[in-house]
């Protein structure tokens, strides 16, 4: 079979498969539910736990610098819907490896789906591909979604869980959220029932050493809050600051899309989401209200994840280049450069920038300047003042990479005060994220997820 673009999907026969990745990569494999998360440390198939309790997933050995997982999708739980093939390195980076592959064969050793990975950058893991349940039988999708803060970053968003600091060789103590009430993780919501939201301990979004919070001062930080639900629904967070937070939406499902604010009359207020896209994912720019909850209306077709991060939590614009597929929210911290944005979507890109010098309140964004709103494949070069400066990417229903160019130092290098952080959010039964210490359950998944970590 001829090989997928990114992005793209095909059916494969319901039958026993062998996955082969090459090039020098060490795979493992993640079993998701509904909400896209795993169960517990169970369903993560790795060279310290190979096989599935089920048995429907096992990692095997390979030759070459070649990986083999053997998965029976007729034998995988019901409550699995997701099947991610991961790939990482423990030295260097995706892009060091030569011809990074994933190919799915059947039983007479028919090629069944392919995906050759292009675009590695300095990502240290990598979902190259993933399986998923669809009109009663499975289908393969291309996805090449990296991470530069490695397992650990892509472990913690899909509900691993990871420790805050690298496991040593002796006990593990993991920050823990306080219990709270949260749908079961192994059954979906009943229809019409809305599920209670689920706190999480907020995530490390960029790489580097320290708080990765540290270098960006404007607004609040919190933690973050996520709600998982399906099709039609408001989404209600009270006890956020008031000010600019970014909404990460994920939607498996190809339906329409829409998310809009709420004001405090219940009237739809700003479009946040207006997409067609198939699986929309995305980040995007809202606005907590002052002395009201942050009210959402989405549409949807499908299971959802919503999470609320601070500003802070935004990725950080670097030399470096950075790889998404949909809208998103990025911060620039340095001094004067060009950003360079190649995309290779067929509808709109539409580009802001907020220029926050000079601006001291931290409840409401500045005049936004509308920089790029292009229609199909572009590569733009948009000069950017010095930081502080939030580019928001409004429209991009297709991939993208962008990166800084001819990057100036700063005139004022950055030395910002810890940004003071609020108290812990409270869910519905007057918990709160608060974490606590405890010892690890299963220390071979805490050391998988830091394998690599820098």
């Amino acid at each position: 079979m001829g090989g997928i673009i990114k992005g793209g999907n095909s059916f494969v026969p319901s039958v026993p498969l062998r996955v082969v990745v090459r090039h020098g990569l060490d795979v493992s494999a993640l079993l998701l539910t509904e909400r896209g998360r795993v169960r517990g440390d169970g369903d993560v198939v790795f060279h310290g736990a190979p096989v599935h309790p089920s048995g429907s997933v096992r990692l095997v050995g390979g030759e070459d610098g070649t990986e083999w997982l053997e998965v029976g999708l007729t034998a995988i739980e019901e409550d699995i819907v997701r099947l991610l093939v991961v790939a990482s390195t423990e030295n260097g980076c995706v892009r060091d490896a030569d011809g990074p592959s994933v190919e799915a064969f059947a039983p007479d050793g028919t090629s069944v789906a392919r995906y050759d990975v292009t675009d590695g950058g300095g990502e240290t893991a990598m979902v190259m591909a993933e399986f998923y349940r669809r009109a009663g039988g499975w289908k393969f999708r291309a996805v090449g979604q990296g991470y530069l803060d490695g397992l650990a970053g892509l472990a913690a968003d899909h509900g691993v869980d990871v420790a805050g600091d690298e496991p040593g060789p002796e006990t593990i103590h993991t920050p823990a959220p306080a219990p709270v009430a949260v749908p079961a993780p192994m059954s979906a919501p009943a229809p019409g029932a809305v599920p209670a939201p689920a706190a999480v301990v907020p995530q490390p979004l960029v790489s580097g050493a320290g708080d990765p919070w540290m270098d960006w001062s404007f607004g609040p930080v919190f933690e973050p809050y996520t709600e998982t639900g399906r099709d039609n629904d408001v989404i209600t967070v009270d006890g956020l600051p008031p000010g600019p937070v970014v909404v990460e939406l994920n939607v498996e499902g190809d339906g329409y899309t829409g998310l809009w604010t709420l004001d405090r009359r219940n009237k739809q207020k700003d479009n946040i989401v207006n997409s067609t896209e198939e699986n929309f994912r995305g980040r995007l720019l809202a606005e907590v209200p002052e002395r009201e909850p942050l009210r959402l209306r989405l549409q949807a077709e499908g299971p959802w994840r919503v999470r609320v991060l601070p500003l802070a939590a935004a990725q950080r614009l670097t030399e470096e280049q950075l790889e998404y597929r949909g809208p998103d929210v990025l911060l620039h911290t340095q001094g004067v450069a060009d950003l360079a944005i190649h995309y290779r979507g067929d509808d709109n890109l539409i580009v802001h920038l907020y220029e926050l010098a000079g601006h001291e309140d931290s409840t409401s964004l500045p005049r936004g300047e509308n920089v790029v709103n292009e229609i199909g494949k572009r590569r733009e070069t948009v000069p950017l003042p010095e930081g502080p400066v939030i580019i928001q990417l409004e429209m991009a229903d297709g991939p993208w990479r962008a990166r800084l160019k001819r990057l100036q130092p700063h005139s004022r290098p950055v030395t910002a005060a810890p940004v003071p952080r609020t108290a812990p959010l409270q869910v519905a039964d007057g918990g709160s994220t608060g974490g606590v210490a405890k010892v690890s359950e299963n220390r071979k998944v805490q050391k998988w997820a830091w394998r690599g970590k820098r």
